[in-house]
């Protein structure tokens, strides 16, 4: 198994630890750093991962700066903020190595009520409706634990560079008539704040750039 995993990262020191820790043998952390102040960078760097800076702000420009970055044929996107754990990361990969999907998405279930909150799960339910509209596709959440080909991927020509960019990644395979998958995976209270659904603002936020990637 040879994957690269993007973790997007802004002021996640506490996190990496644990998440870095936990990668599987065969997956290489590739840890975006986006302006962080807390000393991320190090943090990743010592625990072995590749510390990758971009300084253009945007959940997009991370993922994406990420997938410039990767070698490896499959990319898996995921969280560094512990509330995903990286040892499902082979199950969620597994039917794009074996071939029988070209994009898998990790369906969260959380595994403890606060895991996700009551504002930030009913703007994910809207906009995976948004999508089966739009697609077609049985998707039920957003998965930010997600894998695919890498080259596939850049030949998407994603240009969200905001919180739309998920959401555009599923609309551009599924128009160019990719196989997508969904699976459960755990989803664990994160550490620290979120800066997307620890507020309500800050999901409305998400969930706005992420309408507009699907208009």
């Amino acid at each position: 198994m040879e994957i690269d995993v993007v973790l997007p990262c802004l002021d996640e020191a506490e996190a990496l630890p644990w998440v870095l820790g936990r990668m599987p043998d065969g997956c290489r952390a590739i840890v975006v750093d986006n302006g962080s102040t807390d000393g991320s960078a190090e943090v990743a760097a010592r625990h072995g991962a590749l510390v990758v800076t971009e300084s253009v702000p945007g959940f997009g420009s991370a993922c994406h700066a990420g997938l410039a970055a990767a070698t490896a044929p499959v990319v898996c996107f995921m969280d560094a903020d512990a509330s995903l754990d990286p040892r499902q990361l082979p199950y969620v990969a597994e039917s794009v190595l074996d071939g029988t999907a070209d994009l898998v998405l990790g369906r969260r279930r959380p595994v403890t009520r606060g895991a996700w909150p009551a504002h930030a799960r009913l703007g994910n339910r809207l906009l995976a409706w948004r999508l089966r509209h739009r697609t077609g596709a049985s998707l039920h959440d957003l998965g930010p634990m997600r894998a695919a080909r890498r080259t596939a991927l850049l030949g998407l020509g994603l240009r969200d560079r905001r919180f739309g960019y998920p959401l555009e990644m599923v609309l551009r395979a599924s128009e160019a008539g990719w196989r997508i998958g969904e699976v459960e995976v755990d989803y664990l209270p994160r550490v620290g704040r979120s800066k997307v659904t620890g507020t309500v603002l800050g999901t409305a936020r998400t969930v706005r750039d992420m309408w507009r990637a699907a208009a």
